[in-house]
C-alpha cells in the first residue's frame, strides 16, 4: 500500500539525531573539561555542532510542511497537542521555582535571619527595571496578538511589523535583564534567596531569548512567504509559547519582586 493512502507522516531517514546526540555528547564533556581545566575548546566545538544541527534540522521540517505537504491536517493536529503538552510540561518546571520561593519566604529557616528578605540582602527595587520590563512584556504580548491577527486577515505588511516589533521588545528585555544582572547587589551564592532569584528569573531569560529566536525564524519565514491564513502552524507555536513566556514573567515579578520584597 502506498505511503499516500493515508494521512500521517513517515518521517525520511535523517541524520540529524545522530549528530545531535554527538553533539550534546561533546558539549557536556566540554562543560565537564571547561569546570576542571578551565578550557572551553570542546564545549565551543559541541555547541557548533548543535547549532549547525539545529538549523539543518528546522530546515528539513520547513521543508516538510511547505513545499513537500506533508504537514496534513492530522499531522498539524498532532503538532498542535505536542506543543500543548510542552508548554504544560514548562509550567510545571516553573512551578517547581515558585514552590522553592514560597517554601523559603513564608517560613524563612533560622539561618538566614527568620525573615525575608534574609538579612544582608539588598533586594531590587520592583518599581524600577522590573516594572519596565513588565510594561516590554505585555507590549510584547499585544503585538504578537496583533501579528496573529492580521495574518488571520491575510495582511502581509501588518503581520511584518507586529512580527517585527515584537522581536525588538524582547531583545530590549534581554538587555534590560542583562543590565539589571550586572548591577545586582548580591549573587547566586547569597543564601537562599539569591539562588531562587537568579535560577528563576535567569531560566526566564533563557526563554525570552528562546522565544525571540523562534518568532526571529518566523519572521524569516514569512518574508519568504511560508505562512498563509489557512497555513502557519510556525508562527503559532511561536505565539503561544511567548504569550506563556508573558504569563510567567507576570507571576515572578508579583512575587519575588513585589512581594517578595
Amino acid at each position: 500500500m502506498s505511503m499516500n493512502n493515508h494521512p500521517f507522516h513517515l518521517v525520511d531517514f535523517s541524520p540529524w539525531p545522530l549528530t545531535g546526540s554527538i553533539g550534546v555528547m561533546t558539549f557536556m564533556m566540554g562543560m565537564i573539561k571547561w569546570f576542571n581545566n578551565f578550557n572551553m575548546n570542546l564545549m565551543m566545538l559541541g555547541y557548533l555542532i548543535i547549532l549547525l544541527t539545529m538549523y539543518q534540522w528546522w530546515r528539513d521540517i520547513c521543508r516538510e510542511g511547505t513545499f513537500q505537504g506533508k504537514h496534513t491536517l492530522l499531522v498539524s493536529k498532532g503538532l498542535r497537542w505536542g506543543m500543548i503538552l510542552f508548554i504544560i510540561s514548562e509550567v510545571f518546571f516553573f512551578i517547581s521555582f515558585f514552590w522553592a520561593f514560597f517554601h523559603s519566604s513564608l517560613s524563612p529557616n533560622i539561618e538566614i535571619g527568620a525573615f525575608w528578605p534574609p538579612s544582608n540582602i539588598t533586594p531590587f527595587n520592583p518599581f524600577q527595571i522590573p516594572l519596565l520590563n513588565t510594561i516590554i512584556l505585555i507590549s510584547s504580548g499585544i503585538t504578537i496578538t496583533w501579528a496573529h491577527h492580521a495574518i488571520m486577515e491575510n495582511n502581509f505588511s501588518q503581520m511584518t511589523q507586529g512580527l517585527f516589533l515584537t522581536i525588538i521588545l524582547g531583545i530590549y528585555f534581554s538587555i534590560l535583564q542583562s543590565y539589571e544582572y550586572f548591577e545586582a547587589p548580591f549573587t547566586i551564592a547569597d543564601s537562599i534567596y539569591g539562588s531562587i532569584f537568579f535560577i528563576a528569573t535567569g531560566f526566564h531569560g533563557l526563554h525570552v531569548i528562546i522565544g525571540t529566536i523562534f518568532l526571529s525564524i518566523c519572521l524569516f519565514r514569512h518574508l519568504n512567504n511560508h505562512f498563509s491564513i489557512n497555513h502557519h502552524f510556525g508562527f503559532e507555536a511561536a505565539a503561544w509559547y511567548w504569550h506563556f513566556v508573558d504569563v510567567v514573567w507576570l507571576f515572578l515579578y508579583i512575587s519575588i519582586y513585589w512581594w517578595g520584597n
